[in-house]
């Protein structure tokens, strides 16, 4: 999809065509050549206690996957029965194997096929499609991640990365609270607002209050992005980690808050945050001290922008060279994977 050139110099560069944000073909090939090669947030190791089920993307790409612990190993694995293909495990639970509820087949925790009642005489079988599919699992931090059909390594994605460990405070965090946002937006236009500091003095006025925007920092770097907030001190007062296509890691004081944004139409998304707690005593610190007020502050902004971007005015922009890198990186990486065969 040649439609799709972003300049490498951001001096001379335009950004996506507005059309990328109406089109419905244009939504529908990003559900294969993004989000089917993506990676995708899964929560945290130390959640996983025997079997969980989860859902790749929900109301997207709806992959039922099965994160699997045995002893000191976690495999996450297709949660369909390679039988008839019934889901297998419905709520988390503790097992020593994997046994479908449809007709008793039955795998052990690594996926491996172990047996089928009334399958005598069957010719060729069992083979390794009877086993469940593995599907590549990683962790950073503690988080979990898991792929379809991965672009690059989750190593070579967080390689490039600043060391976060100093901004977790605490080894051990908590989930506090899990919560959903519903905008009435195009996927790319929240991770675009999110991956720009350049509109804090105009749409946070909280926020601008404890983050000083002359001394904002933004680093890119291969699949990811990192923006620095600062305090009036020189103290870290957020540090925003992104993780091409969707996912967002806020480091504050007080732990992380990760957010996933979940397409749902071209004109609608599902923004998933999931607050984990490591110091309860310094929630009201630094740039995460009002989460919920800040978002619905982006969601007002973004949800503007889609209706102004329908505009037969309005085709595509230009951008800041010394406040809109990490915007500018995002549209060059979404033509990259636009323009894929």
């Amino acid at each position: 999809m040649q439609h799709f050139i972003v300049d490498p110099d951001i001096r001379k560069a335009k950004t996506l065509p507005s059309d990328f944000y109406t089109d419905e073909q244009f939504f529908e090939v990003s559900k294969e050549k993004i989000f089917a090669r993506a990676w995708h947030f899964l929560g945290r190791a130390d959640e996983i206690e025997s079997l969980k089920p989860a859902t790749l993307l929900p109301g997207f790409l709806d992959e039922p996957v099965l994160l699997s612990r045995d002893g000191a190993t976690i495999s996450c694995l297709s949660n369909v029965c390679t039988h008839r293909g019934k889901i297998l495990v419905e709520e988390a639970c503790k097992a020593n194997l994997i046994r479908c509820g449809y007709h008793g087949r039955r795998f052990a925790l690594d996926g491996k096929f172990l047996s089928m009642p009334e399958f005598d005489g069957v010719v060729d079988f069992p083979t390794e499609r009877d086993d469940l599919k593995k599907l590549p699992l990683a962790e950073w931090n503690g988080f979990l991640f898991a792929s379809l059909e991965s672009f690059a390594e989750f190593g070579e994605i967080v390689a490039d990365l600043p060391a976060t460990d100093g901004d977790l405070g605490p080894a051990v965090l908590k989930l506090r609270s899990a919560k959903e946002y519903e905008v009435q937006a195009h996927w790319a236009l929240y991770c675009e607002n999110y991956l720009e500091g350049f509109h804090i003095p105009f749409v946070h006025k909280g926020l601008n209050e404890i983050v000083d925007y002359g001394t904002y920092a933004t680093e890119t770097f291969r699949y990811s992005s990192v923006q620095t907030g600062f305090d009036d001190a020189g103290n870290v007062a957020g540090r925003y980690v992104f993780i091409f296509p969707n996912l967002m890691f806020n480091f504050y004081p007080w732990g992380v808050s990760v957010n996933v944004v979940r397409p749902v139409s071209r004109t609608k998304s599902v923004v998933e945050f999931l607050t984990y707690v490591g110091d309860e005593s310094k929630l009201g610190e630094g740039a995460g001290a009002d989460l919920h007020s800040v978002e619905l502050e982006d969601e007002a902004v973004v949800e503007s922008v889609q209706k102004g971007i329908r505009s037969r005015f309005y085709s595509h922009g230009r951008y800041s060279p010394t406040r809109e890198q990490g915007t500018h990186h995002f549209h060059r990486l979404i033509a990259e994977f636009m323009r894929l065969a």
